[in-house]
């Protein structure tokens, strides 16, 4: 096609939204062909009112351009599936160094193996139902919820699979897209560490009505206390980027309801290992 000013042949021309006419590169703007529709682009135009963003705390400013949520109410992606079960892996394995690392511990093994495979698995769904817990209220609200690895994490979480003493269990965290103020981020923080607290406190019951009748049941309920208190505790603690710094800066009541029988189990569940 031609340019309808001078007169070269265009490929690809370009169209004057004014004036619907088609031009080459140097005559594209209106200015530059003499657009008889110059008065429309000279026109003074209203003003768009301007987005800004204004941060008074960590969590009064979400303007948050995400994924579109989803019309489910709870649903998990392929890659979502993938980074969950590459963690579950790796949290796994950092469940059976902490049976292999002690001499106590090793000795109840010989006897009963099946206690190191199901308290694996088992710290592993506490892991897991953490952060299905955050995922699944974060959903709730409407926000885009997905799980995903962090690989400063993942290398934390693997030096703790060979150190002894150095146990962070930290392989990834759900991602949360969308308007989120300070009361759904508190509450979708809170769901984690709750969720745990809710699993210790029915693990030690089990382990008391167990401890006379079954005694590799009652080791793996001690075992699940320990992990999932130990776990809340940690998450609690109001610091960077953890949970607990999002609860308490939500509600500090609430953050001590929820921190107070989290450290009550974690004292109460350690000194049990003593009697296996």
């Amino acid at each position: 096609m031609k340019c309808q000013h001078c007169g070269t042949k265009e490929i690809l021309p370009f169209k004057c939204p004014y004036c619907n006419g088609y031009f080459c590169a140097e005559h594209r703007l209106p200015e530059n062909h003499e657009c008889p529709e110059i008065w429309r682009a000279r026109a003074p135009r209203e003003a768009v009112p301007r987005v800004t963003v204004e941060s008074k705390t960590p969590y009064e400013y979400k303007v948050t351009f995400g994924p579109r949520p989803t019309s489910e109410t709870f649903w998990f992606s392929a890659t979502e599936i993938k980074h969950l079960t590459i963690s579950i892996l790796i949290v796994m394995a950092v469940g059976f160094s902490i049976f292999l690392w002690s001499p106590r511990l090793v000795n109840i093994l010989k006897n009963y193996p099946e206690i190191l495979v199901v308290s694996s698995l088992v710290f592993a769904l506490a892991f897991l139902f953490h952060e299905v817990a955050h995922k699944l209220i974060a959903q709730h609200y409407g926000l885009w919820a997905e799980f995903r690895l962090i690989m400063f994490g993942v290398l934390l979480t693997l030096i703790s699979i060979v150190s002894p003493f150095f146990k962070i269990i930290s392989p990834g965290a759900v991602m949360i897209a969308g308007f989120a103020d300070k009361d759904t981020v508190g509450k979708t923080a809170v769901a984690g560490p709750t969720t745990n607290l809710v699993f210790a406190i029915t693990s030690l019951v089990l382990y008391e009505y167990l401890s006379l009748q079954f005694y590799s049941l009652s080791v793996i309920a001690l075992f699940s206390t320990i992990f999932n208190a130990w776990i809340a505790l940690i998450n609690l603690i109001p610091f960077g980027m953890l949970d607990g710094w999002k609860v308490f800066q939500w509600n500090k009541i609430v953050w001590i309801i929820v921190l107070i029988p989290s450290i009550a189990l974690t004292i109460i569940s350690f000194p049990l290992l003593e009697s296996l």
